[in-house]
């Protein structure tokens, strides 16, 4: 390494510990001279420390690093042990912010300079937001924290262990896919109860229509409906995120669709466009009512898991039926099934049916058929989305909702029947 390459990287590791340094020594500026563990000029010298060492191991090898890092975490014990034998204040942070300065400044001479000076600044960020973070950690109910794990048992656990293969008739099965959607619908559910805690009923449930859409409009309806069925003063807003969800759909349906027909660009254009255009103009008149009629937001008190498992679970069950049957349907009727196979995809999700309808007019298959079909599909899925609503999230919340998608799909049959 050429000397001012060495040069830059000691810089570096002594603006880590300075930054660091900086926190923790304005954090400690009421106590007074000599009780503090470490201060500005402490954590300056551990980074810079850190950096020698690091130049150091390069002649010496890993072992000296190691080692040095080892006296340095005896003597940070030491220190700790005679101040808490003093004082009452057993807390372990500016301790192991020591060590990691030291560590950072050794990463600043080994490795890769941007990473280390990114690794510096988040964990700034963390010491200099202690209030918050505490206050986070205070508000969290027990059943909440147990929904959070159970979401990451589901996702980080069980999902990397599933075969990423297909099983039963032409291996359309896929465990690995099925999951992820069970996967999907329950953090989407998990979702939408943290936007609502964080910024409100109102802000947070267009936040998860917005998401949810992009996901699973379908998902983000089953979960947002059960938030009603439990607390029904949050329908006006949720039927907003509920609208704003299938809204997204439409655009995402037109994307995905052009992506593998460029073609079927031109004949979708109109009619997703028409119907995403009336579904956040419905979602805004929505938002505007709930605001006049309500004018406090709930507390959410009415909810006890915000995960939804059995709804995801019992999502899962569904997906796969429908895959069958629509596998079996386009076997028996071939080309003329298009229709009756979109109807049929349209009762969960219709990427699957977008992407294969896309490839088919590539073939035989005309683009207004495609198209139609592609709509037909939609239609279909919204229909069964406003029925989520109606049943699962009690009538008032699935009438506003029904009206909205009523308008949609009108336009969008009209724009359908005008266009290309």
């Amino acid at each position: 390494m050429e000397e001012l390459e060495i040069f830059r990287r000691l810089g570096l590791a002594l603006a880590i510990g300075l930054l660091l340094g900086l926190e923790r020594g304005w954090h400690a500026r009421d106590e007074a001279e000599g009780t503090r563990i470490a201060g500005l000029r402490t954590f300056a010298l551990t980074g810079l420390l850190g950096g020698i060492c690091g130049v150091l191991t390069q002649v010496a090898g890993p072992v000296f690093l190691g080692l040095a890092f080892l006296a340095l975490t005896l003597l940070v014990a030491l220190s700790y042990w005679m101040q808490s034998r003093a004082h009452d204040d057993l807390g372990l942070t500016t301790e192991i912010a020591l060590l990691l300065t030291f560590a950072l400044g050794a990463a600043a001479l080994l490795g890769d300079m941007a990473a280390a000076a990114a690794a510096a600044v988040v964990a700034t960020a963390l010491l200099a937001r202690k209030r918050v973070l505490h206050g986070w950690v205070a508000q969290i109910q027990r059943f909440e924290l147990a929904a959070l794990v159970q979401l990451a048992v589901i996702s980080v656990v069980i999902l990397p262990l599933l075969p990423r293969r297909g099983f039963g008739p032409d291996q359309i099965l896929n465990p690995y896919e099925l999951w992820w959607a069970v996967v999907l619908v329950a953090g989407l559910s998990f979702l939408g109860y943290g936007a609502m805690r964080v910024t409100g009923t109102r802000v947070g449930a267009a936040i998860a229509g917005l998401f949810g859409g992009l996901a699973s409009s379908t998902s983000t309806t089953l979960a947002l409906s059960r938030m009603v069925r439990a607390d029904q003063s949050l329908g006006p807003s949720l039927a907003v995120g509920v609208v704003i969800a299938g809204s997204v759909t439409f655009l995402r349906v037109l994307v995905v669709g052009s992506v593998f027909s460029r073609d079927l660009l031109a004949a979708l254009a109109l009619p997703l466009a028409t119907m995403a255009a009336t579904g956040f103009a419905g979602a805004g008149l929505l938002s505007l009512s709930a605001r006049k009629r309500h004018k406090t937001t709930s507390d959410l008190s009415g909810l006890t898991n915000p995960l939804a498992l059995g709804t995801a679970l019992s999502f899962g069950v569904v997906l796969i039926v429908v895959l069958l049957g629509t596998h079996y349907l386009q076997r028996w009727f071939g080309a003329g099934g298009v229709y009756a196979a979109a109807a049929l995809s349209g009762l969960t999700d219709v990427d699957a049916l977008t992407i294969s309808v896309a490839r088919l007019s590539h073939g035989d298959l005309a683009l207004h058929t495609a198209a139609t079909a592609i709509v037909l599909a939609l239609a279909v899925n919204t229909t069964v989305k406003g029925g989520i609503a109606l049943a699962i999230g009690r009538a008032g919340f699935g009438l506003r909702v029904l009206a909205v998608y009523a308008a949609v799909l009108g336009a969008g049959a009209v724009a359908l029947w005008l266009g290309p």
